[in-house]
């Protein structure tokens, strides 16, 4: 009989009664097994690595696995599988692995698929699942199911659900499709509706929060090096040959930063995390222009996302595609013509190689690892699914799977964090400039492209809106004291630099924005103590 759905104490999803013994006692896969069921309270902790004076509040999330008690008999069980977003290697294997586990074992007969994504369900596309028609769909690429961006309609889809009967419900798919998932669950939850909702994470880019990696990952940073590969080759074949290699990531820099560190061919690597400037000392011309020197090739990797602010200040784009995110303008081909036009303005040879492998990266089958992390991720969401847990998804937390409320792995995107020992790590093998001041440099390339305002005089250091005034004048007006002396030294309040960047960092702006800059300028520095500080305790 179905109980009454009730809240998980501090666990932020929720979860049913449950009334019946675990089909998996009879099982004879799991005959041999000792302790593989869970306990209720058991949990995995979010941070393990904590500072010993003050390990602060701590984050748990149950540990995912079979449970001994079950919500649903097999007979009452109908489930369906959706796939939504873009592609991603993998998705065919979570899908036979959810239909095979529910049957095998389970027992439940009642499996059908939802095509084309979130429309499938109002549009009632729909076609029957049994271990037999997915038996080797693990060896392809893309979804059978098919997918879709956008189309979600809250009501529409859980009109559906409860139309059909359906009480299980499993979402595959990236950030914008677990937030869909999410409010599928609010509604279901609305209603007063007895269905499971389970989230499986889907991205290729690895930009999901909380889990430690995310399915496809892998396959793509391997796939990725026959593209590298390609590109050195290219680039070792010719004069001043550069093999440029744009790879997926969006928001986040991870397939970039993995492919780069697998390769060691690689003298270059821009992702969105790290702002970068062409002109100037330590820029990406001068330093193409010392390894062409050094070498007389290199490879540069870029992910789709960097660089974005370079890219809009000429070529500005607000659209959006269906799933809303921004349309991102080609980076690679971007940079591959701003290289090419310095280098004919020169008059100097430059053999410029492009590659674009995203779509041959994203449709290929997973590789074995991946393979295997699918399988998991499927059975661990039917596990939680038939304990009668609801509103949640499911990944591994420090090595261990958990089961994790949809709305903490929508609630940001998982970025490189490049005061991590792993950027570090990257540094060391391209021997790239870090762009540490970026920010200003690249407002001060805009600015000049822009033509939009002149660096004003030393002597005349301070916003072109604020009116002429004398020293006094302006301290009594703005409570700011801001001279130039011979020494080049300024004094903001009671801070005092003598570093001439502040400086002109001020040059063309108002006031408000010079202590913006001035706080950008303080974190950088502080950055470059702590990654001085990290190497030195290393040693």
């Amino acid at each position: 009989m179905l109980g009454r759905c009730k809240e998980a104490d501090n666990f932020e999803f929720s979860f049913l009664e449950v009334t019946y013994d675990s089909p998996l006692y009879h099982n004879p896969a799991y005959a041999t097994g000792r302790d593989f069921f869970v306990g209720p309270y058991d949990v995995v902790a979010r941070n393990v690595v904590v500072p010993l004076h003050n390990p602060g509040n701590r984050v748990y999330f149950r540990r995912a696995g079979p449970s001994d008690k079950v919500y649903f008999k097999a007979e009452e069980v109908r489930a369906c599988v959706v796939t939504c977003g873009g592609l991603c290697p993998g998705l065919n294997t979570v899908i036979r692995e959810i239909v095979c586990g529910l049957w095998n074992q389970y027992g439940v007969r009642d499996i059908f698929g939802i095509e084309g994504g979130y429309r499938g369900f109002y549009a009632r596309n729909t076609v029957p699942l049994n271990p037999k028609n997915v038996n080797d769909i693990h060896k392809r690429g893309g979804t059978v199911l098919g997918t879709s961006r956008g189309g979600h309609d809250t009501s529409k889809i859980v009109n559906s659900i409860e139309d059909r009967g359906i009480n299980q419900v499993y979402i595959i798919g990236g950030d914008g499709t677990q937030k869909g998932a999410a409010a599928i669950y609010k509604e279901v939850r609305r209603r007063g509706l007895k269905v499971n909702v389970t989230g499986i994470p889907k991205t290729i880019d690895n930009d999901i929060c909380v889990i430690d990696r995310s399915f496809g990952f892998d396959t793509a940073v391997e796939e990725a090096q026959r593209a590298i590969n390609a590109a050195h080759t290219e680039a070792e074949s010719c004069e001043n040959g550069i093999g440029l290699v744009k790879l997926m990531g969006r928001y986040s820099g991870y397939i970039a930063m993995y492919a780069t560190l697998a390769s060691r061919d690689v003298d270059l690597c821009l992702i969105p995390e790290v702002p970068f400037y062409l002109e100037g000392e330590g820029g990406l011309y001068d330093f193409v222009q010392k390894r062409l020197r050094e070498n007389g090739h290199m490879v540069i990797v870029v992910a789709e996302g960097a660089g974005q602010e370079l890219v809009n200040s000429s070529e500005s784009v607000k659209a959006r595609d269906a799933s809303g995110n921004q349309l991102l303008l080609d980076i690679g081909l971007w940079l591959s013509r701003k290289l090419k036009d310095r280098y004919n303005t020169r008059k100097e040879v430059l053999n410029l190689k492009y590659i674009d492998p995203t779509y041959m990266i994203r449709a290929i089958p997973s590789n074995a690892a991946d393979n295997v992390y699918c399988t998991l991720l499927a059975q661990f969401g039917i596990h939680g699914a038939m304990a009668g847990y609801s509103g949640f998804t499911v990944g591994p937390v420090n090595g261990r799977h958990c089961y994790i409320p949809i709305s903490r792995v929508t609630e940001m995107q998982n970025r490189v964090n490049i005061s991590d020992r792993m950027w570090a790590r990257l540094l060391s093998s391209t021997n790239q400039p870090a762009f540490i001041d970026a920010d200003k440099k690249i407002t001060e390339e805009l600015e000049l492209e822009a033509k939009s305002s002149a660096v004003l005089p030393d002597s005349a250091a301070i916003a072109r809106d604020v009116p002429s005034q004398t020293t006094a004048e302006r301290e009594n007006s703005n409570g700011i004291i801001l001279k130039h002396e011979p020494a080049q030294k300024t004094e903001i309040g009671n801070i005092k630099t003598v570093h001439r960047r502040v400086e002109l960092g001020f040059a063309g702006h108002t006031i408000e924005g010079g202590f913006a800059r001035m706080k950008k300028y303080l974190q950088n520095e502080a950055l470059k103590l702590v990654v001085y500080l990290r190497r030195f305790f290393e040693r």
